[in-house]
């Protein structure tokens, strides 16, 4: 069975050691560092399966922090573990492609479920049950690969992006409707998690610009529709 790695970047070492013992006697190896810059080298030199970072740290906050661990792998999941009172640093971690977020204080129960719901997500064995590839006008997408191509671009996506492209691509023409949306790839369709889909909305749209004839539209006060 494959042991799950995890990198662990916080630099308060009390409640760091405590949440690197926890994970251990749950079976997740994992890699605790007391700043950024530390924990950048680190996943340079190992490959990790998920990243939870702390937003303040010294030297290299969480947020550039998982800007640069993006470059490095852009599908490793990210969960931010945040101070109450941070909204906006947990809408700026959004928009650098984290995956969830948890608010100091919180449980060790709650924190699993959170990587437990993350790491299903991201397994990748859902989605070889369904279709691989779909046509978006001009556009392939490739959902197993995760990749937006044309006969000039050939995008990466996040499994964030890649999740909700493939979603609207199943309702093409059809209303996505955003709490479904939120519940099956958030989990939790709290106010966040809502904010973070308009990102990366913008981003699929941002992607997808160049064939005039492919829209996502709003639907106002039930979701999104994807028309090509």
């Amino acid at each position: 069975m494959k042991v799950t790695k995890v990198l662990l970047a916080e630099d308060d070492s009390n409640l760091g050691m405590l949440l690197k013992n926890y994970l251990s006697v749950k079976n997740y190896e994992t890699k605790l560092l007391v700043n950024g810059v530390l924990a950048l080298e680190e996943f340079s030199r190992e490959e990790y399966d998920l990243c939870i970072l702390d937003i303040m740290m010294p030297e290299m906050d969480g947020l550039t922090l998982a800007t640069e661990i993006r470059k490095i792998n852009p599908q490793v999941p990210v969960i931010f573990l945040t101070a109450k009172g941070q909204k906006e640093d947990i809408l700026e971690g959004f928009r650098t492609g984290a995956d969830d977020y948890i608010t100091k204080p919180f449980s060790m129960e709650e924190l699993l479920y959170r990587i437990k719901a993350i790491l299903k997500r991201t397994s990748g064995t859902a989605v070889t049950k369904k279709e691989n590839s779909y046509q978006i006008g001009n556009y392939t997408f490739d959902a197993l690969k995760q990749t937006l191509s044309n006969e000039k671009d050939n995008i990466k996506l996040t499994t964030k992006e890649s999740e909700l492209l493939e979603l609207l691509c199943r309702h093409r023409n059809e209303i996505l409707e955003r709490n479904y949306a939120l519940k099956s790839i958030w989990i939790d369709d709290n106010y966040f998690n809502a904010r973070s889909m308009d990102v990366y909305i913008t981003r699929l749209r941002k992607y997808l610009k160049k064939d005039p004839s492919v829209k996502i539209l709003n639907v106002h006060g039930r979701g999104y529709k994807l028309l090509c």
